[in-house]
This record gives C-alpha cells, structure tokens and sequence, in this order.
C-alpha cells in the first residue's frame, strides 16, 4: 500500500512538474463506421464533435462548406443544422450544454451561435466580418497575428471554444487573435476576461484552443502554443498549470461523481509524431493515455475535438483523417 501510494504521489509530482514519467497504456477499441453518411454527403475535417443527453452526435465540419450535422445515437445521420447560415464561414467547435442547446463557435466569421434543441438560432456572440474587412491571415505559429485590435467586451477575433459553469454563465476562449479567455453572463453580458496581450506568463495565453469547466467552476483552458493547461477559478483568477501532456488541441472533463480530464497531443496536421489522448485527474495527474500518431483505428491525426460525455466512452473529431471515431476504453 506505501508502494502504491509513493508511485502516485511521484506522478503527481511529475505531472505538475512537467516531467513525462511512464504513463500507463490504456486499451481501447476503436468502433469501425460508426458515423453513416448519405449517399453523395462526406465528410470533410470533423474539427467539432460533441453529444447531446440523447446520445446524439453533432459534427461541425469544414468541407467545401461549413456545416452543422446530427447522428442518432447509432451513428445514422438525421439532419443538417444552420444550412448556409451566415455564421458559419470557418467552423472550430461545438458543445451541447445541459439543456440540449447547441453551441457552434465558427473561427472565420468571429462568431458563436447558440442553437436551440430544434435547431432555431436563440442567442450570437461576436460579429462577422463585413466584406471589405476579410479575415486576418494566420502563418500558424501565431506570427502572422498582429497584436489585438478587437480586444472590446463583445468583440471576438477568431474564438475558439465555450463552456458554461452550474450558474450558467458563459466562458469563451477568444482564441487565435486576442489571446483570451471572456466571461459572460447567461444573458451574454460581459463580466470579467484574463488575457491582456499574447504571452507565455501565468494568465497570458499563446492560442487557447479549447476550454472546459468541472463542477466547482474552475475554468481549464488547453493554451495550445504553450503547451499547457491552465487552469483558473471561476472568476479567471489564475491557479495553476499543467505541461506534462504535451500541446493541448483538445480538453474535455467528463460529468459524474468523479470528473476525469482528457487532453490531445497534437503537434500538428501532416506528420504522425504523437498523436495520444490523456487521462488525467484535475489536479493534473496522469492515469493513463491512449493511442498514437496515425491513420489506423484508434491511432489519431491532429484531434480537434473530444467528446467525453460518457464514462468509458470517448468521441474524437480529427482534422487530417476527416472523421470522428468513437473509442471505448477497456478497463
């Protein structure tokens, strides 16, 4: 029992040191098709994927459009949502919050959409660009961003993610170009940011990709130029950070008694080096980790999104392999 104790208080140390110790292989099983497609529909880069409490999937994809789409709990494909909507020019993410609405954050047109279940548009965040304005080009290591000219309360410039606390409010990773994190009301009054400039300081953010919160409202946020996670309280009053999974793409923290963190490995889109998902406590200790650089079942390219909704049941969405694969965890 001191044996098993002392190896987990060294992970933990190592953790939150940085230090990548050996981390346990955790077996899965990749489930073959399980997203069916239309005849004459494809998919194009599944860069969002999340579930609602009917087990439905909702995949956001970059294809020759940007397009909202959902699968029944078996992977048949019911409907498309937002059919050539304004919003949606360069898609990034969605989420399902706990009422079943479905939030779209689209990173071209500086917008995320809160739909409801039925799919009506209830609630926007951000504003389009007019067409004279264009969208600020990106060389994708952040050197092609100027410093933020839309720092404003309302004003997002290229957003990222959302999450929700028990209170509802509001927190977007405002992503690529102002380097923040944003709190909003339920009502999408401002509140409080962090995030003044791009940076590699406690509170400074070099592209935060993703970001998820756990019951008590602290706030996680995968700052993926940094490699790291930082975490915040609900006020975004900075607490600690984690480094030892490597760049961030993706977080997810799963509900229940007992809350996991899942992050991506992804160090880019036209190599196979890393490519794993941990997981993780939320005090940053590594239990495991799952999976590898590739094209193969259960191997990932450049995860985008997690889905972690169910205890031993993880939905990725993968740019470079244009899917989503559903990854059950065997204990």
């Amino acid at each position: 029992m001191r044996g098993l104790f002392s190896a987990l208080a060294l992970g933990s140390v190592l953790a939150m040191a940085g230090f990548a110790a050996e981390v346990p292989e955790i077996p899965i099983e990749s489930v073959p098709n399980f997203l069916k497609m239309p005849d004459g529909l494809y998919m194009g880069e599944a860069v969002g994927v999340a579930t609602n409490s009917k087990g439905h999937v909702f995949v956001f994809t970059r294809s020759g459009e940007t397009r909202l789409f959902e699968f029944d709990e078996n992977g048949k494909w019911l409907r498309e949502i937002g059919d050539h909507l304004y919003s949606f020019a360069f898609a990034h993410t969605v989420r399902v919050d706990r009422y079943d609405n479905i939030w779209a954050t689209d990173e071209g047109t500086n917008m995320i959409v809160k739909f409801d279940p039925q799919g009506h548009v209830i609630m926007t965040f951000g504003r389009r660009p007019e067409a004279g304005e264009g969208v600020t080009p990106w060389k994708g290591d952040g050197a092609g961003i100027p410093e933020p000219t839309r720092v404003t309360k309302y004003g997002l410039y290229r957003p990222t993610d959302v999450a929700w606390d028990a209170q509802d409010n509001v927190f977007v990773s405002d992503g690529y170009g102002n380097s923040r994190v944003v709190k909003y009301s339920k009502e999408g009054r401002f509140i409080t940011s962090v995030g003044d400039k791009r940076g590699s300081a406690p509170g400074q953010f070099n592209t935060p990709h993703t970001i998820a919160t756990d019951r008590d409202g602290n706030v996680y946020v995968g700052d993926r130029g940094n490699n790291r996670i930082q975490v915040f309280d609900n006020n975004l009053k900075y607490k600690t950070s984690y480094t030892a999974q490597g760049a961030p793409w993706a977080i997810c923290i799963s509900p229940g008694t007992h809350q996991y963190l899942y992050s991506s490995n992804s160090t880019g889109t036209t190599d196979m080096k890393n490519g794993e998902i941990y997981k993780m406590e939320l005090d940053g200790t590594i239990i495991g980790k799952f999976g590898r650089g590739g094209k193969k079942l259960g191997e990932f390219m450049a995860t985008h999104e997690i889905d972690c909704r169910y205890e031993n049941q993880i939905l990725t969405g993968e740019v470079t392999n244009w899917r989503v694969q559903k990854i059950l965890l065997k204990k």
